[in-house]
């Protein structure tokens, strides 16, 4: 399985720079045209459907003029227990500050560092298609890839760094998403995503891979102010499994869905997202693969996100 996934990602990689490699062609082929020769009106793509490329912990299909820089904060309480620990905020918390940055119009790449695990992750992220006015294209098509690494210290995985049996690439996970957007109006904008999570090293009792289903919306409801609702859905599949569960085996199961709801305040340079959310672990690999709270039974905490938008 690891093979076939390893192959899945170049393959992924591959189809990524052709499609630079095409898109750049064009352009030139454009270029060198006759320019006494009359073309054909532009296309012109709607506005984003996402005020930010980020909502909640999840990537969105909207991507920055090219080159913008956006900084990124996300912050998560701990899980709420009533006033014992002041609704989560004295419990334990995670942290994520990232960079984004735009190359082209159409694509982006990411750098950031997480507090739990202590995760590095690198990130791109590339527009295949976009919405257009006329709706010749109706939806907007992009491609995210996340690479983590965890930099805790070997002993971790109970074993020392010397040794013969530790390997540097125990601590890479990866996450592999397609997501579809559409911008229906100037209030409602949705978007659905299908997605292969792969942990290179795991506990003996879980699997490598799993494959996920996600969801995310927003309700402009004033000028700067939203409602936004998103939900991953980790799917069992047998195909894919490398362990059965034990049920004499005191094991959690982390299969849980992770739920988001909150609100967003945006300007042209700005987002400000509050919101409930049942996972912990930011990266979208780390909720897709290890959350066991369920939303609908008290198992969510106090989070919010920030941006900021620098053009050069």
């Amino acid at each position: 399985m690891k093979n076939i996934y390893i192959t899945l990602r170049i393959s992924a990689l591959m189809i990524l720079t052709l499609l630079l490699i095409k898109s750049n062609a064009i352009a030139q082929e454009e270029v060198a045209q006759d320019s006494t020769v009359q073309e054909a009106p532009v296309e012109r793509p709607v506005r984003p459907a996402f005020e930010s490329g980020l909502l909640f912990d999840a990537t969105t299909t909207t991507v920055s003029p090219s080159k913008t820089l956006e900084f990124i904060l996300q912050h998560r309480f701990g899980y709420i227990d009533g006033a014992n620990d002041f609704f989560g905020i004295w419990g334990a918390s995670n942290i994520r500050v990232g960079l984004n940055y735009s190359i082209t119009d159409k694509f982006t790449i990411s750098a950031g560092t997480t507090k739990m695990k202590r995760l590095q992750d690198f990130q791109m992220k590339y527009k295949v298609l976009e919405q257009t006015r006329s709706n010749s294209i109706p939806v907007t098509v992009v491609v995210h890839e996340v690479i983590g690494f965890d930099a805790r210290d070997a002993s971790t995985w109970d074993q020392n760094e010397g040794s013969p049996e530790y390997k540097f690439s125990n601590r890479m996970s990866y996450f592999t998403e397609l997501i579809v957007s559409r911008r229906f109006d100037d209030h409602l904008s949705l978007q659905v995503g299908g997605a292969f999570t792969h942990y290179n090293c795991v506990d003996s009792v879980y699997d490598h891979d799993r494959i996920s289903l996600s969801f995310a919306g927003r309700y402009k409801f004033s000028p700067q102010g939203s409602f936004i609702v998103a939900g991953d859905f980790p799917l069992d599949i047998t195909g894919i499994k490398d362990y059965k569960k034990d049920a004499d085996i005191n094991t959690i199961i982390y299969d849980k869905p992770n739920i988001s709801v909150g609100v967003e305040i945006s300007t042209s340079t700005h987002a400000f997202q509050i919101y409930l959310a049942s996972a912990q672990g930011i990266l979208p690999q780390e909720d897709i693969m290890w959350n066991n709270h369920d939303f609908f039974k008290g198992g969510f905490m106090i989070g919010f996100n920030l941006t900021r938008l620098w053009n050069f």
